[in-house]
């Protein structure tokens, strides 16, 4: 497991966590003074020792209710700490996946991050604060109830300590069946997770086509997988727990018989053979738990592995380059070719000039390359080769967050999420006011709709605008990416979903929104062809003209 890893997870945390230990350590001791106390007082029922029966059971009831007020305060102080721990971990996944580059995700289901965020992260946070956490108590229990043991007869703490490896070897045999079935579960429970969203996305097309009961028994057939490797786990597991009790009852049996001869010639009292017992059962909870330790931790390594698989991952960089607050919005592609991963190039050697303020067309069929090139522009993806300029400057060279604050877009694939309609506007500018929320909604020919809905601006659409008509979510798009009053528009088939009236009204008001903006339009339409300045066709990611 990488230590430094988990370090880095918990340091933010250390001050808590140093105090549970402290209470740990402070309940051993508690805890390792019980023994003594009760051979004391056997001592003073069978001999009349110096202390009293009733002193000494006033001491017994004074240690218990400080290890029970203990643990409460642990108790208190672990569980919140562990909800913190599991909080920052989700945060810094969550933060880190966004700024991911787009090719990250190409090759990843979105179940497998779904998954790694919830269960496997909190599986995670548990053993950290759990069992790691209790190593150093454990152990101090072990080696003070041996020590203390052996103050009272070395020979009799032999059976005992023979039991500390044996449980280790057994626990060790075991383990080694645990990582790979964990593995094994987390890809399992992956892949369920992934099928619950996919088949949720894609509910109304099983419904048009029936499926229910054949995607019913994809799922379940996933779930029983789950099922099936969880038991496997468990079935292991429940072997261990009896294969170690049987272990520490044989040793308690050797114990006793070679007590008895001890205690017959009188080398050995009651009170010290009840004391002796009592370590010994002390004994056996943290080495069970520190025997457990090596399943647990063999489980916990495959889900860190995972979870540093993705944080060794190289984000996108928001801080390095030039930063800009304004263009004029020139922009020029200089000999740029790119592939995307296992596939045939998408773009050729392309060199296209657009002036600032010039509105122009791409056409061509699918895959001629027009949406890769506007990806390229907003730094989605980097050229294989060639270079691409604004207002004369390599944009590699342009901060990130700076470049795409200056820059709209209108994607073909509506995305819209479950809030008002106003938060969905001013998703695009957090700062834009009542007027340029409205004034951008107008140009979008989206105002006269939402004044129509139930509650206006503040109606609430749904997940993924699920409420409005395609052609709705498509002009509250519009307006999200006119709100930004960016320099530059990248507008990916805007009326595609707009019916013939709706996409002339929309173009005779267009104009006025997109003066003096470098204007991308992506579209096969020829009432939207009429707000272009000029066209350029591509094919095969070529420029025809």
């Amino acid at each position: 497991m990488n230590s430094q890893r988990i370090l880095e997870l918990v340091w933010p945390f250390r001050g808590r966590l140093a105090l549970c230990i402290l209470l740990m350590v402070v309940q051993t001791a508690a805890m390792l003074t019980i023994p003594w106390l009760g051979g004391q007082f056997v001592d003073s029922i069978f001999r009349g020792t110096d202390f009293g029966i009733g002193i000494l059971s006033i001491w017994i009831l004074v240690v218990l209710a400080l290890r029970a007020l203990l643990q409460i305060v642990q108790g208190t102080v672990l569980s919140a700490t562990t909800e913190q721990v599991q909080a920052k971990m989700r945060t810094q996944l969550y933060d880190h996946v966004q700024i991911l580059p787009i090719r990250f995700f190409q090759t990843r289901r979105q179940g497998d991050l779904l998954a790694l965020m919830t269960n496997e992260i909190e599986r995670l946070s548990e053993f950290v604060t759990g069992p790691l956490l209790s190593v150093l108590p454990q152990l101090l229990t072990v080696f003070g109830a041996l020590i203390l043991m052996s103050r009272i007869d070395i020979l009799l703490v032999i059976p005992i300590a023979l039991c500390v490896p044996t449980f280790f070897i057994v626990t060790k045999v075991f383990g080694r069946r645990l990582r790979p079935l964990g593995s094994q579960v987390r890809q399992a429970y992956a892949e369920s997770v992934a099928i619950t969203e996919e088949n949720l996305m894609l509910l109304p097309a099983i419904k048009t086509y029936t499926r229910e009961s054949l995607e019913s028994r994809r799922y379940a057939s996933h779930i029983e997988t789950v099922r099936g490797l969880g038991t496997h786990i468990a079935r292991i597991q429940a072997f261990l727990v009896p294969i170690m009790q049987f272990v520490a009852a044989a040793a308690i049996v050797a114990l006793l018989w070679v007590a008895s001869d001890r205690i017959i010639d009188g080398d050995l009292d009651a009170g010290q053979m009840v004391t002796f017992l009592m370590y010994t059962a002390l004994l056996t909870q943290p080495v069970a738990g520190l025997a457990g330790l090596w399943g647990q931790v063999q489980l916990a390594r495959g889900r860190l592995a995972r979870l540093e698989e993705v944080l060794n991952e190289p984000t996108e960089d928001f801080e390095q380059g030039l930063e800009i607050e304004s263009v004029s919005g020139a922009i020029s592609f200089d000999g740029v070719s790119f592939s995307h991963t296992d596939r045939s190039p998408a773009l050729h050697d392309l060199t296209l000039d657009i002036r600032a303020g010039e509105t122009i067309a791409l056409t061509g069929e699918n895959g001629a390359g027009k949406t890769t090139l506007v990806d390229l522009l907003m730094r989605l993806y980097s050229p294989d080769s060639g270079r691409i300029f604004l207002d004369g400057v390599d944009i590699q060279t342009l901060n990130l967050r700076s470049l795409r604050q200056l820059i709209g877009t209108v994607p073909q694939t509506v995305l819209l999420f479950d809030g008002t309609v106003r938060d969905n506007i001013l998703f695009g500018n957090s700062k834009a006011t009542e007027k340029e929320v409205k004034q951008a909604a107008k140009y979008a020919q989206a105002d006269d709709f939402i004044e129509k809905l139930p509650n206006g601006y503040e109606t609430v659409i749904g997940d993924k605008g699920v409420r409005l008509s395609g052609g709705q979510r498509q002009r509250l798009a519009l307006a999200r990416a006119l709100v930004k009053d960016p320099a530059i528009l990248i507008l990916d088939e805007p009326t595609a979903m707009f019916d013939p009236t709706g996409e002339q009204s929309f173009v005779a008001q267009a104009r006025e929104a997109l003066v003096d903006r470098t204007v991308i339009l992506i579209t096969h339409r020829p009432a939207s062809l009429a707000l272009a300045d000029r066209t350029v066709i591509l094919r095969n990611g070529r420029i025809l003209l």
